[in-house]
């Protein structure tokens, strides 16, 4: 086992592969993309998330910690500028070290 970041991103389903590809530039080549993602309080000013006319994405994706800097960096002026939030917490990633950039 090893300790990896796991990211996870709810944003726009029109800002999705911008977003994907600051991830790919930060380093993080694997991640897993739910589409139609709708709930109270994720995005500002929007209470009723089913009936706007853009859905929500969630994107998680895992790093090894060296890269968590680079991944904030990059996707941060994305979810400044078009809305969204990104968390980043530890978590254990108990296979290889090789499987850590595949989902």
């Amino acid at each position: 086992m090893h300790l990896v970041k796991k990211i996870e991103i709810i944003a726009n389903s029109f800002e999705l592969g911008k977003i994907l590809d600051s991830l790919d530039k930060s380093g993080v080549h694997g991640h897993a993309v739910i589409r139609n993602v709708a709930g109270k309080g994720l995005r500002e000013g929007s209470e009723d998330l089913d009936t706007t006319m853009l859905d929500n994405v969630y994107i998680i994706a895992f790093c090894m910690p060296e890269h968590v800097k680079t991944v904030a960096e990059n996707v941060r002026p994305l979810l400044n500028k078009f809305g969204g939030t990104c968390y980043i917490s530890d978590v254990m990633e108990i296979r290889s070290i090789k499987c850590v950039a595949s989902l």
